[in-house]
């Protein structure tokens, strides 16, 4: 079958679909699949419900999708369900909270058909409120390139979301399924196994529309998010260390790594101390610290969050022991 022919014919692409206990958000994410089907194009739904809501199933038809229980906890368990039991020729992933764009899957397709070589393309998401009201545009901006430079990207600062993401269905041979044993960061270590394969392309089409959480509301899963990470990074970095450079440039991976925990643990830090929070403020202050010692010294020290944090922490400490000798 020639490339046109290919193109002209209906895609079957499975969508493996996690969900929680979000029985009206899965629905918006289903509709955003359905919306996208055509005639050259069709899906097969498969929901991995790893909560206990009763009208999670009646959404799952309702949508004619395959609905699939797991009593594990995570996401990696119930995509593991999903994309066991898919019979597409190409895989795909959306989170219960996440909207699919229109624009998403055509143009992977047309990358794959064009290059057999390439296992999977990964598209750009949008960051949005809980509301979904964009908070960002089109995210990576910038092409994190192929081969050696994907790779070394994702061993950086660069995070693919699975909903941007289609693949064939010989990458689930060639990656595997989600390491259960990484909860909080099996997703990236199965984009760092997807990397490694060097058959990798990016599309410059906004694939999702990404719900966030508010900054410094989710400390604990952010702490298991941080240990995860930190495995996941030296479990895939040291077998590829040949993309480095140097040792600084190693370094510099790891420090891109796990800035973003660094950052978000300072912010919640100022944010819990604003707010009274003066226990919670000070996990999070050490949990900062714990990242990077030697930063968390240096930011205490000029303005930053940490610092707004320990004047916060202090100040109201006092303030509240004030209180109650007043009394």
């Amino acid at each position: 079958m020639t490339a046109s022919t290919k193109a002209d014919a209906a895609r079957l692409v499975s969508v493996i679909v996690p969900t929680n206990n979000r029985p009206s958000q899965l629905r918006l994410a289903l509709a955003s699949i359905r919306a996208l089907e055509g005639p050259d194009l069709h899906f097969e739904i498969l929901v991995g419900d790893n909560g206990n809501a009763p009208e999670t199933p009646a959404v799952a038809r309702e949508f004619d999708a395959v609905y699939l229980k797991t009593k594990k906890n995570g996401a990696g368990p119930a995509r593991n369900l999903g994309l066991s039991a898919a019979t597409g020729d190409y895989f795909s992933f959306i989170d219960d909270d996440d909207i699919w764009l229109p624009e998403n899957i055509r143009p992977h397709l047309a990358m794959l058909d064009a290059r057999p070589e390439l296992d999977a393309v990964i598209g750009q998401l949008i960051c949005t409120d809980k509301d979904l009201n964009p908070i960002s545009g089109p995210l990576p901006d910038v092409s994190p390139g192929e081969g050696d430079k994907m790779l070394r990207e994702m061993l950086g600062d660069w995070f693919p979301q699975v909903g941007t993401t289609l693949a064939r269905m010989r990458v689930r041979d060639k990656v595997g399924l989600f390491d259960e044993k990484h909860v909080h960061g099996e997703d990236v270590d199965w984009f760092l196994r997807l990397g490694r394969l060097r058959t990798v392309a990016f599309t410059q089409t906004p694939c999702i529309l990404f719900r966030g959480r508010p900054p410094g509301t989710y400390d604990k899963l952010h702490r298991s998010r941080l240990v995860a990470g930190r495995r996941v990074f030296l479990k895939h970095a040291i077998p590829e260390r040949r993309i480095f450079k140097s040792a600084g440039d190693f370094s510099r991976g790891y420090n891109s790594r796990m800035w973003q925990f660094f950052t978000y643990f300072s912010y919640a830090a100022e944010q819990r101390a604003a707010r009274g929070e003066r226990r919670q403020a000070i996990y999070a202050m050490l949990t900062a610290a714990y990242v990077f010692p030697g930063r968390a010294l240096v930011h205490l020290l000029k303005r930053s969050a940490m610092r707004r944090a320990l004047v916060g922490i202090l100040t109201r400490g006092k303030s509240a022991n004030t209180k109650r000798g007043a009394g």
